[in-house]
């Protein structure tokens, strides 16, 4: 997995970010974590996953872009509101995918 260089996080995650990812990384049981990504079919835009899913051997996480990271699914919802609302703001268009695509290759 990858993660995003500007990644999105839900308000007091903040403090946990480097710890929530490395127990990612290291396949820890985080049931109330939610991870937001790019959608593998680019028709789409986000998909949201329960860290859980993550934990399955046949997962193929080696091909995510993460760009958000929630506790508990009503917080990624949210989550995904809040980022179609900056893309909204800053581009007047949906266009979720080439807006992060287009971030993470800036600076």
């Amino acid at each position: 997995m990858r993660y995003y260089r500007h990644l999105y996080l839900m308000e007091g995650l903040e403090k946990k970010k480097e710890k929530i990812i490395r127990k990612l990384e290291e396949d820890k049981f985080q049931p109330n974590i939610h991870i937001i990504t790019l959608a593998q079919n680019e028709a789409n835009h986000l998909e949201i996953y329960n860290s859980i899913v993550l934990l399955q051997p046949s997962f193929p996480k080696d091909d995510f872009l993460v760009v958000g990271i929630a506790k508990g699914y009503d917080d990624a919802v949210e989550l995904v509101e809040l980022i179609t609302q900056e893309v909204y703001n800053e581009t007047r268009g949906a266009d979720i995918r080439a807006y992060i695509l287009k971030k993470e290759q800036e600076e």
